[in-house]
């Protein structure tokens, strides 16, 4: 067992049972792993991941890394660290192709802390209009 493998399953097991439940839901839907393969492969993207966001989280269940970003499912983030703290708020979809040159992007802490240059989001809402809150996310490329 590596370090990184031992420092997911702390973290997991300081979730919630709820978040727990979340990551568990995910991954036996067996074709998730694919699309997010095809969104990788199809997009250039280099990261792609469904996440759980919460007020006070940020837990990836299900994740395709090309670019050794080091997450896994179960990892979390700082939410107060990510853009999707503010997609949880507003519910809409945020993509830049450049963060460097975004007349928002280039300013905003995200991609200056994780070294994004390009990236999607998009909340998942509930027929029902509902927020369900986790997230497809893509990083097709890191600052150098």
């Amino acid at each position: 067992m590596n370090f990184l493998h031992s420092l997911i399953i702390i973290i997991m097991s300081n979730l919630s049972s709820d978040l727990l439940h979340d990551i568990d839901t995910i991954s036996k839907i067996d074709v998730i792993p694919s699309i997010l393969k095809v969104l990788c492969h199809s997009t250039g993207m280099g990261f792609s991941a469904v996440s759980r966001v919460t007020e006070d989280k940020w837990i990836a269940c299900a994740v395709e890394d090309r670019i050794n970003f080091g997450l896994e499912a179960g990892g979390e983030l700082v939410i107060a660290t990510t853009i999707c703290n503010e997609i949880r708020d507003s519910r809409q979809p945020v993509v830049f192709n450049q963060a460097s040159k975004h007349s928002i992007y280039q300013h905003h802490h995200t991609p200056k802390h994780y070294g994004i240059e390009s990236y999607v989001s998009v909340p998942i809402i509930t027929r029902a209009g509902a927020f369900s809150e986790p997230y497809v996310r893509l990083i097709p490329t890191l600052r150098l």
